[in-house]
């Protein structure tokens, strides 16, 4: 690829990650493209048609995956009215709502929460895997996990437009903090992507390493919203449970099927816990 490729390329994932920072600030907005090609300094006539090659996704679902995995999350809070839900979401009606979360989530609104809440987590199969170290491109999260996944879109904007994304390329989460234990505004966590080992730092993008070494590894299947039954599940069935003894280092999450093209009740993901071996 020649420099001057590379250049444009690279500055098409800074135009673009304006764009997804602008998007999951005004989630509850109307999407407006001739707004959003202002926000990315790209002509009308060609800011969608980019924004779909990069992204993998046109604005529109985009949008939709961002409001519906907001759905779910608000729904595990069981005083909150559905109606409002579906309306915050951006449906006129709650048949329309209706439709679309059980097109992606297997199950009604109603019959998702009742699950989501009266069901316990688990159980699991957990494998102890020892792993080699992984260098990763991290871009850094702040506040409750549940929010990291614009972080996970402006990071693939990145990498796409770097050439970094091929089909060995590996995502992850890592996540430093006990959301239990921690304020929410504290909370930190990082989208990764694992880069070759030539890849420099640069402007917010860090580079990291995820530790080797032995860990407890379970496989959720599902809503990412529902990740913290995972690890309920993990530390106190698995974990305590079977007298072992954490690790030096945080929790790791793998994702191991693209969000942007599998219904939330397939996806597939990783959680590993370090633990002494």
């Amino acid at each position: 690829m020649t420099t001057v490729a590379t250049r444009t390329l690279e500055d098409y994932g800074q135009r673009l990650d304006r764009v997804l920072a602008y998007l999951a600030e005004h989630l509850d907005a109307e999407v407006d493209l001739e707004r959003l090609s202002q926000v990315a300094c790209f002509s009308p006539f060609h800011f969608h048609r980019i924004y779909r090659v990069v992204q993998g996704e046109t604005v529109a679902e985009t949008v939709r995956r961002m409001r519906l995995h907001r759905a779910a999350c608000e729904l595990l809070d069981d005083a909150r009215p559905i109606e409002r839900v579906a309306a915050r979401a951006g449906y006129g009606s709650q048949a329309a709502f209706t439709r679309a979360f059980r097109s992606a989530y297997g199950a009604p609104p109603a019959a998702y929460r009742t699950s989501a809440l009266s069901g316990g987590p688990g159980p699991y199969a957990v494998e102890e895997r020892t792993v080699p170290a992984l260098r990763v491109a991290a871009l850094r999260h702040q506040g409750d996990f549940i929010g990291i996944g614009p972080a996970f879109d402006r990071l693939h904007a990145f990498a796409v437009s770097r050439g970094l994304v091929g089909p060995s390329t590996r995502y992850f989460g890592i996540f430093y903090d006990d959301p239990d234990g921690t304020p929410v505004e504290a909370l930190r966590s990082d989208a990764c992507l694992t880069v070759p080992g030539e890849f420099a730092p640069e402007a917010d993008v860090r580079v990291e390493t995820i530790a080797g070494g032995t860990y407890g590894v379970l496989e959720h299947v599902g809503p990412y919203a529902e990740l913290h039954r995972a690890y309920e599940w993990l530390y106190r069935e698995w974990l305590l449970g079977g007298g072992r003894l954490p690790g030096e280092g945080p929790c790791v999450e793998e994702y191991l099927n693209d969000p942007r093209t599998t219904p939330a009740r397939e996806l597939k993901t990783e959680v590993s816990l370090p633990i002494r071996a």
